[in-house]
């Protein structure tokens, strides 16, 4: 029984490595699943047996666990593909998933917050922090790519970045030229070799380091990256475009940051205007 279940497992993430998914990412499905067989088979169940209400039992049990709605969904969306493999996509269909409190909604910085605070960064005049912070909300990469980047990564002919996440997917994101005017000077002033941010000692800033150098200035990275994706869809960037900048693998995660602050009247102007009689 067991033999079937590891036998079903390998043949999944075969599939998977022929579907083109990255290494991190097919081992962070094999640990979820394992995860998951453990469970059925403590209930006498079969993985490739698996039914709508196994899918669905196992979520609640997930949540009284404690486990967040984020990652309840994340582990959700193994099984998901799990099913389209099994070709029964149909037994992961209207899974409830308990929603988040509003401890769980998104916090951003306001323009004028963002400005105030890029104010006190710049008054610090320190050239590395100061290229640090508009990087990270400029580029909206998360702190382990930012520390994770070469003086190679960057173009300046270009206006672009390089940036690597920890599936080891690359994406581009252009540079603005507020970012490049801090970013330059500070690769003048420091001339790196090859990790683009480094410490006093000349060594690759830590991912510690650079929380704990936001924690000065009362923010964390998470909350410039929230920024930079609620800006973008504040001032019309599609979803799709948002998504591959940031580096989202689920698109509905980019979605969160959807929540219309379009007052009522445009958007009945909005209907009118595309649904007019000239259509």
């Amino acid at each position: 029984m067991q033999g079937s279940s590891s036998t079903t497992i390998d043949s999944f993430l075969s599939w998977l490595e022929q579907e083109g998914k990255s290494s991190n990412t097919i081992s962070t499905y094999q640990q979820e699943l394992k995860k998951y067989e453990k469970w059925l088979q403590q209930h006498d169940r079969e993985l490739k047996d698996i039914t709508h209400g196994d899918v669905q039992e196992y979520i609640l049990c997930l949540e009284e666990m404690g486990k967040s709605p984020v990652t309840t969904d994340k582990i959700l969306g193994v099984i998901r593909t799990f099913a389209k493999y099994l070709k029964r996509p149909d037994i992961t269909f209207d899974i409830k998933i308990k929603q988040g409190s509003k401890k769980d909604e998104i916090e951003t910085l306001s323009k004028e917050e963002c400005e105030a605070f890029l104010t006190e960064v710049r008054e610090n005049e320190n050239e590395r922090n100061t290229a640090i912070v508009y990087m990270l909300l400029h580029t909206g990469i998360r702190v382990s790519e930012l520390c994770a980047l070469n003086v190679s990564d960057i173009d300046l002919s270009t206006k672009q970045v390089k940036v690597s996440d920890s599936h080891g997917d690359r994406r581009i994101i252009p540079l603005s030229d507020e970012l490049i005017v801090h970013l330059t000077a500070y690769m003048d002033r420091i001339q790196p070799k090859e990790a683009l941010f480094v410490s006093k000692l000349n060594e690759r800033l830590t991912e510690r380091s650079v929380q704990y150098m936001l924690k000065k200035y009362r923010i964390n990275a998470q909350k410039l990256r929230h920024t930079f994706c609620q800006h973008l869809i504040d001032q019309g960037v599609s979803l799709e475009i948002v998504s591959k900048l940031a580096g989202h693998r689920d698109i509905n995660v980019t979605k969160r940051y959807a929540k219309s602050r379009v007052p009522e009247t445009e958007f009945e102007q909005a209907i009118r205007r595309t649904f007019s009689n000239d259509c």
